[in-house]
């Protein structure tokens, strides 16, 4: 006879299958319990819970098999009752039925005649075979409308302890694969040289690598829950606390440095970092976080700040004894006075640069304001106020951080700017004053020097001084802009174009690495 031909989702129906985990399993009383039931209301010799898989079919339990697990699916009349697509089937007599006809589980030994079988469909629908009792002698009447509810309910509870099976099973797997989880994140976060925590999401502590409890020196559980806080420098608990709060009520960040008790007793300063971690609706469900010694760092970083300040105070004095010497020129050769003058001008004139910007002690940090554009060229400009100290240079526009490194170069183009306006300019006048426009443009700066109720002014000179090549060389050499110059009837106009980065060099490198 023909094998019987099943769905076209075979290759489905055959992974549904094995996905269950039940082919060439050992005997389960509880199928076995389900087959002899079975027989009992059938009263019938031959009882199956039969799987059909891709070239046989399988007896999970059975009653009168005399010791068979399983025949060839050619042969099966469970294939055929998957194969139908229908829930239940009966065949009263095999000899009559063209089907089963020439069977030689009909034909010869056990000389089937009556079958009656209920397909084992998954809740995805996929017929994994089915579970069935068989005669030797036909049953012309059929089965019963009770013998047919009792197939179908058994048939139910095959396929709920297959459900049930898959469940532990799934569970099983689940257990070892979170236990393995675990045991590869441990052996991770043991390695790292940072102590590495973790805590619920309301912030209790419940986890600790070894490399804190090396540090600390404390017993394994001592700092959970909120011990953790104990470990710190009484100065930075509240600190720590505080921004610790922060970071559960708003779920930022947790960043913060604080002294941290190392076993021996010793404090040591240590970063603090934590971020959570959010399911798919964006709650949070636990917050990673680590330590990091950074003592010696911190000590690099004094020692090196107390180097940058005693460099930066000696060249302080070297602008002192440069300004003496010339002075002490000046008088032994009277005919270079207005030479030496200038050139004083000029040296003051980066002696104040530097003390803006130079590295500072809390003591001897200037007391202008912070370090930007606006604050640096109000405190250059102080020495041309008028008579009641108001600011005769008057700076409007975009304020723009400002570091060290752009400090030499644009004290160099105002202090000549302010010079020349000084004598022949708008502040050479008692009434004249100028505006200093700054404007941030994208990735350009521009700053806009205009004279304004200064002497009148007939044409361009003639020539170029030292001082306008300064400047010059300090827009275009020092800063990488362009400097352009308008000499209009109302007064000089000078622009300077500069890449944006150039007035905070240290800072546009920071953020490009």
């Amino acid at each position: 006879m023909p094998a019987a031909s099943l769905a076209p989702q075979e290759d489905e129906r055959l992974k549904a299958l094995r996905a269950y985990g039940i082919l060439d399993t050992e005997p389960e009383q509880a199928f076995d319990d389900i087959v002899a039931l079975l027989a009992e209301v059938f009263d019938a010799p031959i009882a199956l819970v039969n799987l059909i898989d891709a070239d046989r079919a399988w007896f999970k339990a059975s009653v009168g098999t005399s010791g068979m697990t399983g025949s060839s699916r050619e042969v099966s009349f469970c294939a055929h009752s998957i194969a139908s697509g229908q829930d239940q089937v009966v065949v009263p007599d095999a000899l009559a039925d063209a089907r089963f006809a020439d069977n030689p589980l009909v034909t010869g030994e056990p000389h089937l005649r009556f079958y009656a079988g209920h397909v084992l469909r998954t809740p995805k629908g996929h017929a994994l075979g089915a579970l069935c009792v068989h005669d030797v002698v036909p049953r012309p009447q059929g089965i019963t409308p009770l013998q047919s509810r009792t197939l179908e309910v058994l048939a139910g509870q095959v396929m709920a302890q297959f459900e049930l099976r898959r469940a532990v099973r799934a569970r099983e797997e689940g257990v070892r694969a979170l236990a393995e989880s675990e045991a590869r994140f441990r052996a991770i976060a043991d390695s790292m040289p940072q102590m590495v925590w973790s805590t619920q999401p309301d912030g209790f502590h419940d986890y600790y690598n070894a490399r804190w409890y090396e540090f600390t020196g404390v017993p394994a559980g001592s700092t959970d829950g909120e011990g953790w806080n104990g470990m710190f420098h009484p100065e930075d608990q509240e600190r720590a606390w505080a921004r610790w709060r922060h970071s559960l009520e708003t779920g930022e960040l947790y960043e913060i440095e604080y002294r941290l008790r190392r076993h021996d007793g010793v404090y040591r300063w240590t970063l603090g970092r934590a971020q959570p971690i959010r399911d798919e609706q964006g709650r949070i469900t636990r917050w990673f976080g680590t330590c990091t010694d950074i003592d010696d760092l911190k000590r690099m970083e004094q020692g090196k700040d107390l180097l940058s300040q005693e460099l930066s105070h000696r060249i302080k004095n070297i602008f002192a004894v440069v300004s003496a010497l010339i002075a002490l020129s000046a008088r032994e050769h009277p005919e270079a006075k207005a030479f030496a003058a200038a050139v004083r001008d000029r040296i003051n004139a980066l002696a104040r640069a530097h003390e803006f910007v130079r590295p500072h002690s809390e003591v001897s940090r200037p007391s202008v304001g912070d370090t930007t554009l606006h604050t640096f060229l109000s405190a250059l400009f102080c020495a041309y106020a008028d008579g009641q100290g108001r600011p005769r240079v008057r700076i409007a526009g975009d304020d723009a951080t400002f570091d060290d490194q752009a400090a030499t170069s644009v004290a160099l183009l105002f202090h000549e700017l302010a010079t020349n306006a000084a004598k022949y300019g708008a502040l050479s006048a008692p009434d004249g004053h100028v505006l200093l426009r700054t404007r941030n443009a994208g990735d350009r700066f521009v700053l806009t020097w205009t004279e304004i109720g200064g002497p009148e002014v007939p044409q361009s000179p003639a020539r170029t001084g030292f001082g306008t090549s300064l400047a010059t060389l300090s827009v275009e050499g020092q800063l990488g802009g362009r400097l352009e110059r308008r000499w209009l009837p109302g007064g000089l106009v000078v622009e300077a174009d500069l890449p944006a980065t150039a007035l905070s060099r240290r800072r546009a490198a920071l953020k490009a690495v």
